[in-house]
């Protein structure tokens, strides 16, 4: 009994005091609002209110209270032209750290990336990578790996529907810009890998910013190619409209499956609707959130840029009730 007791003095003094002590002292170095000093322009790519934008600046808003940064919100309505100027004015305003889109690409980005460097500004980048830049200039990126998600999508859609050789899909995409259209690139390639026909529209950053603008190069898609069986949409924005596009070209949900990317409220009822069949979900908060937090580490604790590719897998008709709150709310 003596030895027991004595064993279990000597428990308490090793295991339990520590532990009794150790959050005091850890306790010491935790700082509220720990990165207040920084500075940071931050692209939320669309404008304010975009179904996809809108979660990514949600993310950033969250990541800047948590930190305590100063962030200053950067609204582009999609368009590369505007985020390069914008760009340019922000690496003359000198912050700490700067959160790119990377939708104007490598070559339009080098330049200012240099300039960046040559100033001391950080640089991370969001939604869309350049790795050249990245490469040459450093930096992190956060968002979805292109590529491999446009495939899988139409790797994971022909699975799911029974799509062969010889069937018909339309897919629309932002065909100009050379690194934002990869994705869809991505699954056009799917697509032929198996030796579908793959009719290519052009869905520009007018569509994002006003879908409805593609009612009427929809409708006339679907009546020059009556036996399309799929349609693939590059974003939220244009995937939440596909009801109107289907009703106006006097189509029935279930008629031709309907594929695309992300999640947004109007995406899940669309899902409640049967009018979407799959997405591929990027998760947009992640981008606006760990951008900020990166930029924070590098500048106060002096640790590398981090990189993670957001992309979570499909939103079928099957789970998509598992995020319908969570986007219905503005986080997925």
């Amino acid at each position: 009994m003596k030895i027991q007791i004595r064993y279990l003095v000597v428990w308490l003094a090793m295991v339990v005091l520590p532990l009794l002590v150790l959050p005091t002292s850890w306790g010491q170095g935790v700082k509220k609002k720990w990165a207040s000093d920084v500075r940071i322009r931050f692209f939320t790519g669309g404008s304010e209110g975009d179904g996809f934008g809108s979660i990514v600046y949600a993310g950033a808003l969250q990541a800047a209270e948590d930190t305590g940064a100063n962030v200053e919100y950067l609204f582009s309505n999609w368009s590369m032209e505007t985020m390069i100027q914008q760009l340019r004015e922000s690496i003359a305003t000198k912050p700490d750290g700067i959160a790119m889109m990377g939708h104007p690409a490598d070559d339009a980005i080098m330049p200012l990336a240099m300039q960046a460097k040559k100033a001391g500004i950080l640089m991370t980048y969001l939604n869309v990578d350049v790795p050249t830049v990245r490469a040459n200039h450093g930096g992190g990126y956060v968002g979805a790996d292109l590529s491999p998600q446009g495939y899988a999508l139409g790797a994971e859609a022909i699975k799911r529907f029974g799509l062969n050789s010889g069937d018909k899909a339309i897919v629309f995409g932002p065909w100009n810009e050379r690194n934002r259209a990869l994705r869809e690139l991505g699954t056009v390639k799917a697509f032929e890998d198996i030796g579908m026909e793959v009719v290519k529209i052009f869905a520009g950053p007018d569509s994002a910013k006003d879908p409805n603008l593609l009612i009427p190069i929809h409708t006339s898609a679907l009546l020059n190619n009556p036996d399309t069986r799929v349609v693939a949409y590059p974003g939220g924005q244009i995937l939440g409209n596909a009801p109107v596009y289907m009703k106006t070209a006097r189509k029935k949900p279930g008629d031709i499956f309907i594929i695309g990317f992300d999640t947004s409220p109007q995406i899940m009822d669309a899902f409640d609707d049967q009018w979407v069949h799959l997405t591929s979900d990027q998760q947009p908060f992640l981008q606006g959130y760990l951008p900020v937090l990166s930029l924070c580490l590098q500048k106060v604790y002096g640790l590398e840029p981090l990189s993670m590719d957001t992309g979570a897998g499909f939103v079928t008709p099957e789970n998509y009730k598992l995020v319908a709150d969570l986007a219905r709310k503005g986080y997925r």
